[in-house]
């Protein structure tokens, strides 16, 4: 009776996994890759988040430690 249940158990993580595997496939299928122009214009915008992120990182850590030393 155990083996059973293992078996149906083994057959329906299966199933599962090859359904995710070809939902995985299927976009890939679908995804195409960026031209030149299209690489750029989202390197140059990730970049410039970088240098936000980091530009308001280093404020506060200016901030922090300067601004107490002030008073």
């Amino acid at each position: 009776m155990q083996e059973n249940l293992k078996d149906i158990a083994e057959k329906v993580n299966l199933k599962v996994i090859s359904e995710k595997l070809n939902e995985y496939v299927r976009i890939l299928k679908l995804a195409k890759r960026p031209k030149r122009d299209e690489f750029f214009k989202i390197s140059k915008i990730a970049g410039a988040a970088m240098a936000l992120v980091g530009f308001i990182g280093f404020s506060i850590y200016v901030l922090m430690t300067v601004l107490p030393q002030g008073f």
